[in-house]
């Protein structure tokens, strides 16, 4: 197999997972599942964002919520300490199941381990990749979820959560993130600059 052959076998080992997700997302007029979705927009935004990722960076943006609908949230205590909690678990949950498809598909221990601290985003403002990791997966949230959560919390909540998003990332991270502002709905616009600005 050509290193670019496995590359595609992974991807198609790691969506065939998230195609079992039960929630189901409009795309272009077709309703597909929501894990699937997000891992090819993680793919999409890599490629913009760090054109020449190794392939093991690949991996782990298609694999960064692998199965997530294994974990609902109200699997834990619904309060902040709950919350880490689940995110943490969440964490070893998604490098379990990468870990274990990479491991069929014939990869090495080391490139696992890899993808393993990758996925866990560990060593974030340290690892190049491990940040490039948060920053896609903060860009896919800007992209495409943050006009409809918006809608569901106050201005101060608003502020409060970008704020915290923006503070992970890079200045490419930034960068990418100022050309999605003015695609965003006028109140979010405003709340968006006073985060970053505040």
């Amino acid at each position: 197999m050509t290193t670019a052959e496995r590359l595609r076998d992974i991807f198609t080992r790691i969506d065939a997972e998230n195609a079992d997700d039960p929630k189901r997302i409009e795309v272009a007029g077709e309703m597909r599942p929501y894990a699937l979705v997000y891992g090819e927009r993680m793919s999409e935004r890599l490629a913009k964002l760090a054109p020449a990722a190794s392939d093991l960076l690949k991996i782990a943006a298609r694999a960064q919520h692998i199965r997530r609908f294994d974990m609902p949230r109200d699997g834990h205590p619904m309060d902040k300490p709950g919350y880490h909690a689940w995110r943490n678990a969440l964490k070893v949950h998604h490098a379990e199941v990468v870990g274990r498809l990479m491991a069929e598909a014939g990869w090495s221990p080391d490139d696992v381990a890899r993808v393993g601290q990758l996925v866990r985003k560990e060593g974030i403002k340290r690892d190049p990749e491990a940040q490039t990791v948060e920053d896609c997966a903060s860009l896919v949230f800007l992209e495409h979820e943050y006009a409809e959560f918006g809608e569901k919390y106050t201005d101060e909540k608003v502020v409060d959560i970008v704020a915290k998003t923006w503070r992970k990332m890079s200045e490419a991270g930034h960068a990418q993130a100022l050309e999605l502002v003015p695609l965003l709905p006028e109140r979010l616009q405003k709340l968006t600059v006073q985060a970053v600005t505040g």
